[in-house]
C-alpha cells in the first residue's frame, strides 16, 4: 500500500490544512457549512455536496427522485440511503417509485 504524504493547503477563506488527496475541498470551510438541522445536517459532506449540487435542498424535492438515481451521484453512498429514508417517512413523503 502507497501512503501518499500529506501537503499543507491553504484555501481562498485563509484556512490551513492538510490533505493527501487532490481534492480542494477545505474541511474548516466544509465544518462551517454545515447546517444546524433539517435532512442535510444528517449526512456526510460527500453526500450533503452531492444534493446541493443537484439542487436538492428540500424533502419535496428529493422526492422526486429515485433511491437508485440519488445513488448515482457521485459522493452519495449507501450509508446515506437510511437517514434520506427516514426524514422522507417523517414527513409523510417517499422516494419516486
Amino acid at each position: 500500500m502507497v501512503v501518499t504524504p500529506k501537503s499543507l493547503r491553504t484555501c481562498s477563506e485563509g484556512h490551513q490544512y492538510y490533505k493527501s488527496s487532490d481534492c480542494p475541498t477545505c474541511p474548516v470551510c466544509e465544518q462551517e457549512r454545515k447546517p444546524d438541522n433539517g435532512f442535510l445536517a444528517l449526512l456526510s459532506a460527500p453526500a450533503r455536496r452531492a444534493l446541493e449540487q443537484h439542487g436538492i435542498t428540500s424533502l419535496q424535492l428529493l422526492s422526486e427522485y429515485s433511491e437508485r438515481e440519488i445513488l448515482q451521484f457521485h459522493g452519495m453512498g449507501p450509508a446515506s440511503m437510511p437517514k434520506l429514508r427516514s426524514a422522507l417517512q417523517e414527513q409523510g413523503l417517499s422516494f419516486k417509485s
